[in-house]
């Protein structure tokens, strides 16, 4: 049994299926860590992709319909893999959208991941994404500019918006802890599915949490920050730009804590 799948709509994809895909860029997605055949939040990741869908295409499959494909995928592989799935339309790029939505899954995966260990050093840059509430495929900007964060001698870069408030990093949501409070940043942001399972889990175990504008100016004040994504519920963030945070141990027990605390489902 491998560690891979590619299926398209529930059976293992060919070259011929696959190769338009390579010069396409017009679909969206999202990706999971799947844990002994099971997905946290999978109710999340499924209206992700409905909206998503409605967006971009004017309508969307039906959540059983995608229930399906992916546990097609998940019992073609070990128990515990990354899975992605992209939704896109077989007419292609630069098509006008027809009365009906016509779309098509792409689903892989690969070996689990967990993310880097941390603490991360994070440049800052100001950057706006387009649609930036969508996961979407063919953001150059975000590889691009992870690899010029690292050329300067950090670990990955965060982005302000052009009223110089953060909003997230590259392929990761951004939080903060004041000593008693998560702090959710206002910005335009993708409200990533972790982030999602956290502010509900948190909710439960009856944390505080808030959203306000974050700036650089305004970061001395807060006690912690980390990024996370569907690799890990939070990574210690010990820096942003030239501002030093503290190290904030209680706070990433806290959101590991609130992670696991979300239920696994079979898809």
């Amino acid at each position: 049994m491998t560690s891979f799948a590619v299926h398209r709509n529930g059976r293992a994809a060919t070259a011929e299926e696959l190769a338009p895909l390579a010069f396409a860029g017009y679909a969206h997605f999202t990706a999971m860590q799947v844990r002994g055949g099971r997905i946290r939040g999978l109710d999340l990741h499924l209206e992700r992709l409905r909206n998503a869908s409605v967006e971009l295409f004017g309508g969307a499959l039906p959540d059983d319909q995608v229930r399906s494909y992916l546990r097609a995928a998940v019992a073609a592989g070990p128990a515990d893999v990354s899975l992605t799935a992209t939704v896109y339309s077989p007419k292609g790029e630069f098509t006008v959208a027809g009365d009906a939505a016509e779309l098509d899954v792409l689903v892989r995966t690969g070996p689990a991941a967990a993310g880097p260990d941390g603490p991360l050093a994070l440049s800052v840059v100001e950057h706006e994404r387009f649609l930036p509430e969508l996961k979407h495929v063919g953001e150059v900007a975000k590889t691009y500019l992870l690899r010029q964060a690292v050329a300067q001698g950090f670990d990955d870069a965060a982005f302000v918006d052009r009223r110089g408030r953060l909003s997230e990093a590259t392929i990761w949501n951004l939080a903060f802890w004041d000593g008693t409070s998560v702090v959710w940043p206002t910005a335009e942001v993708l409200g990533g599915i972790t982030m999602g399972i956290l502010r509900r889990q948190l909710d439960r175990l009856g944390v505080p949490q808030r959203v306000q504008e974050v700036t650089l100016t305004g970061l001395p004040a807060l006690a912690g920050a980390v990024v996370m994504n569907s690799w890990t519920p939070g990574v210690a963030v010990s820096r942003i730009g030239s501002v030093s945070l503290p190290d904030a141990p209680s706070f990433l027990e806290l959101l590991h804590r609130a992670y696991q605390a979300e239920p696994l489902t079979a898809p």
